[in-house]
């Protein structure tokens, strides 16, 4: 089983930036891809970010494509994501997630181990 840890969100003004991170512990080597999630109140969870353990794969929404940035670093164990141009809209609680073989996937459903969860609020 791996254990996920995420940390960074905060209260940001709109155009802001911030990187949330999150740390894999456990069975790491089980990790095929990493993915970040977000939930903004009342709304489902969907996918903002997913990445290849390896790197090779990446995947942005469409509504942070240019903004987002994802990276990993093995050797920490760790997934961040680089938050540009924070936007009302991108307020949520925000989740790594990792799963274990297969493809990378888009659905919640398909990952396997999450954190708890940072939130993420933006001040117009």
């Amino acid at each position: 089983q791996v254990q996920l840890v995420e940390s960074g969100g905060g209260l940001v003004q709109a155009g802001g930036s911030l990187t949330l991170s999150c740390t894999a512990s456990g069975r790491t080597s089980s990790i095929s891809f990493m993915a970040w999630f977000r939930q903004p109140p009342g709304k489902e969870r969907e996918i903002v970010a997913a990445t290849s353990w390896s790197g090779s794969t990446t995947y942005y929404a469409d509504a942070v494509k240019g903004r987002f940035a994802i990276s990993r670093d093995n050797a920490k164990n760790t997934l961040n994501l680089h938050v540009n141009n924070l936007q009302p809209e991108d307020a949520a609680v925000y989740f790594c997630a990792a799963k274990y073989g297969g493809a990378l996937l888009k659905t919640a459903a398909a990952y396997n181990s999450w954190g708890q969860g940072t939130q993420v609020a933006v001040s117009s």
